[in-house]
């Protein structure tokens, strides 16, 4: 059976650090080992940001998250309904970034392709972008009591 959970915010950037801990108490139930917690909480923080700073800018939106737990693989889904996304190819080159004259350093995307073990990126402008994440959680043998 699989589960799942649906989160819905506001595109201010104090709900990204929200957004991270709810995805990894969910993560949790699979047991991770802290550095895939680290690694999914990190690419939901890249993820969260993108939406909030070049899905919606200076307005405010809403950005959505879901998460599926199936077997031992979680899928979370950040999606927002903003600008959306030219050139997704070249958005997804390292250092690339849309958001000009700014500090940002354009490695979301490459980011989240070195802490997941994949990622989609949909989009189309004007309406919004979806992005995908799928993480293997190992399996650990339990230690046998003593």
């Amino acid at each position: 059976m699989n589960n799942s959970m649906h989160l819905e915010f506001l595109s201010i950037s104090e709900n990204e650090s929200f957004a991270r801990a709810a995805v990894a108490a969910f993560a949790a139930q699979l047991d991770p080992t802290m550095d895939e917690l680290d690694d999914i909480k990190t690419s939901v923080s890249e993820a969260v940001t993108n939406a909030i700073v070049h899905g919606y800018g200076d307005a405010v939106g809403t950005v959505h998250i879901s998460c599926v737990l199936s077997g031992n693989v979680i899928t979370v889904t950040v999606s927002d309904r903003g600008r959306g996304i030219e050139d997704v190819s070249l958005a997804r080159t390292p250092l690339f970034t849309g958001a000009k004259g700014s500090e940002r350093s354009g490695l979301g995307f490459t980011v989240m392709e070195t802490f997941m073990d994949s990622i989609e990126v949909l989009s189309t402008p004007g309406e919004g972008t979806i992005v995908t994440m799928w993480k293997r959680i190992s399996t650990l043998p339990q230690a046998a009591c003593v």
